[in-house]
């Protein structure tokens, strides 16, 4: 099911990519990404006019409008272009025709299906074959906003949060969008309090014994039998950090007791060995936490 799903999402990049004019400023290609798929666009062409059925629900940031815009799809029809700084809703499934005239400049997030349902159905008690996810035009959603600028911060950075923080991020949207689309604003009681210490206790055993990989956050979550959103939230009420900066801070703990136990073992093996995909987001993360950069922490080891 989560390869059909990232499958849906990367098909959904890939044929905007050779259908439309865009130019990709950046994309989660390749990021390892789970639950959502994103893309920042601009279009250097003076106008365009096309069509297509997402896979997806598609939410579009508008960051600079067009100068003129017809939009269709189930039932919307504007000849208007939305406002910058408005989303645009697009449910999985709909025909969609789009004609625009002078340059644009969106960011895209593509959410599963599957996971919406599943949060409307876990979080919201709602029937999960039930529709929740309608056409929607030119929304003024300032936390829908505000997470979907966190997903483009992630692209620009080029994932440097780690697929846990985008994981979590999918959730998140999908939580603000069905409220927004609903009225509900109150989530069940159990959403609140604090994870109990027998089920944090088994919970860093499985973070820690799979340090080295990539747990997902819905791994992490059926180890104490909790939906994402939950365990997102008793997770840091008892530890003070979300899941995946509290990962990020035990592999680098975990570098540095290599980095003291074994002076001949590369920087990026040690990177590989705790579970960093790249030297890059290694050393970014290792600076943050420790002070100093990998290469300078082995130098002071040996020192005392």
């Amino acid at each position: 099911m989560v390869m059909r799903q990232e499958e849906n999402s990367l098909k959904e990049l890939k044929t905007l990519q050779k259908t439309v004019p865009f130019a990709l400023c950046a994309t989660s290609y390749g990021m390892e990404w789970k639950g959502l798929q994103a893309a920042r666009m601009e279009s250097p062409v003076s106008g365009f006019s096309g069509s297509g059925t997402p896979k997806t629900h598609v939410l579009g940031l508008i960051l600079r409008p067009p100068e003129k815009m017809n939009l269709q799809y189930e039932g919307v029809k504007r000849d208007r272009p939305p406002s910058a700084g408005s989303i645009v809703v697009v449910p999985a499934g709909s025909s969609v025709l789009v004609r625009w005239q002078g340059s644009i400049d969106e960011l895209h997030v593509y959410l599963e299906p599957s996971l919406v349902a599943r949060v409307a159905a876990e979080l919201f008690e709602f029937d999960s074959t039930r529709t929740v996810v309608p056409p929607l035009f030119g929304l003024n959603v300032p936390e829908l906003r505000s997470s979907m600028l966190a997903v483009g911060a992630e692209l620009r950075t080029g994932g440097l949060g780690g697929p846990l923080l985008v994981e979590s991020l999918a959730t998140i949207l999908s939580v603000q969008l069905i409220r927004h689309i609903t009225g509900a604003r109150r989530l069940p009681a159990s959403a609140d309090g604090v994870l109990p210490r027998r089920k944090l206790r088994a919970l860093i055993e499985y973070i820690m014994e799979n340090l080295g990989g990539s747990p997902t956050l819905e791994q992490m979550a059926a180890v104490v039998r909790l939906s994402p959103y939950h365990f997102v939230r008793q997770f840091k009420a008892a530890t003070g950090l979300p899941p995946h900066q509290y990962v990020i801070a035990r592999r680098v703990e975990r570098a540095q007791h290599l980095l003291r136990a074994d002076g001949e073992l590369g920087l990026v093996e040690v990177a590989r060995r705790v579970g960093f995909s790249n030297q890059t987001d290694f050393s970014f993360h290792f600076k943050r936490i420790a002070g100093v950069m990998p290469g300078q922490f082995r130098i002071s080891a040996r020192k005392v």
